[in-house]
């Protein structure tokens, strides 16, 4: 009878690993280096001798184990083969197949923001939902699509990539994948950034802001809470370009919910207060009614998610 399942999170520094029941506790959690040296060759075996360790270190046997869940910085396949993760140094292969060589345990390999949204639809802010979007408004803006309980990866492995819906045909500054004007270079932490500092360059207005030596999206939507005008200015610009990509999203996919998550959902209300607003305005009226929630599960959902893509492979 399977008992446990493990969930593993491969980030640029560290790796993440959780030990679960399948019913969803998380029994133990550590970290491990990412070792991205000779191409990120060792990372794979590193995570087998630790999951190796961890179940010697409980007695338990592989027979009670169903299996291993990864989520992966990069575009991943439905059959396991990844395709390209430039922050590991691993080109094309199937990652599935080797976990599963090296540990002789099921494995099931996705992107890490599609694990993060199992995760939070598994044992987080969208518990209840069964067709979701997470958002994850970090460094960058992530993204998973999930609808009636199933991942959708797509062909390239590239389904919930809504951070590079284009947004702003008149951009001239470049975004990381390479084009101009996404979601992205606006809704995330560095987008709002961003746009403060060009707001501050362009403008002789005051603002609280310009007392700060290292703006940050969390200075930008205090100063907002404290009534500054210049960054009220700022969320709301936020909120705009952010609500109507949701609103396009909707069309497409019509979900339950948003899940909001990453550094910038730390905003709280007046974020979500923002972004429903200009949601509302910009949404087809069937789907009005698709909630918001924020994320709860933080840095912890991309473990959890791992651990539930094996138990629904």
């Amino acid at each position: 009878m399977k008992k446990y399942v493990f969930g593993v999170d491969i980030g640029g520094t560290t790796v993440k690993l959780g030990f679960f029941t399948i019913e969803g506790e998380l029994l133990d959690k550590w970290e491990i280096t990412t070792r991205k040296d000779e191409g990120g060759r060792y990372i794979l075996t590193d995570i087998a001798a630790s999951v190796e360790e961890k179940l010697e270190e409980k007695g338990i046997v592989k027979d009670e184990v169903a299996g291993v869940g990864i989520g992966v910085p990069g575009p991943v396949r439905d059959d396991g083969t990844v395709l390209r993760c430039v922050n590991l140094g691993w080109g094309v292969f199937n990652v599935e197949e080797e976990v599963e060589k090296l540990l002789g345990l099921p494995a099931k390999v996705g992107n890490d923001a599609n694990m993060a949204s199992l995760g939070e639809m598994w044992q987080g802010g969208g518990k209840g939902y069964s067709s979701l979007v997470m958002v994850t408004l970090g460094t960058g803006v992530g993204g998973g699509i999930i609808m009636n309980g199933k991942m959708l990866y797509g062909i390239n492995g590239a389904g919930g990539e809504i951070g590079h819906i284009c947004v702003q045909d008149s951009e001239t500054e470049t975004c990381g994948c390479g084009k101009k004007g996404c979601l992205e270079q606006y809704a995330s932490a560095t987008g709002i950034t961003r746009l403060a500092e060009r707001a501050l360059n362009n403008t002789d207005r005051p603002s609280k802001l310009r007392s700060v030596q290292y703006i940050s999206a969390k200075e930008i939507f205090d100063a907002a809470k404290e009534g500054d005008d210049l960054a009220i200015e700022l969320v709301e610009d936020h909120g705009k370009i952010l609500g109507k990509a949701l609103a396009t999203i909707a069309c497409v996919c019509d979900p339950e919910a948003f899940v909001i998550g990453g550094g910038v959902s730390r905003a709280g209300d007046i974020l979500i207060t923002t972004l429903t607003k200009y949601y509302q305005q910009y949404v087809f009226h069937a789907c009005k009614n698709t909630k918001f929630v924020l994320a709860t599960l933080g840095n912890d959902a991309g473990i959890y998610g791992c651990a539930q893509a094996i138990l629904t492979k």
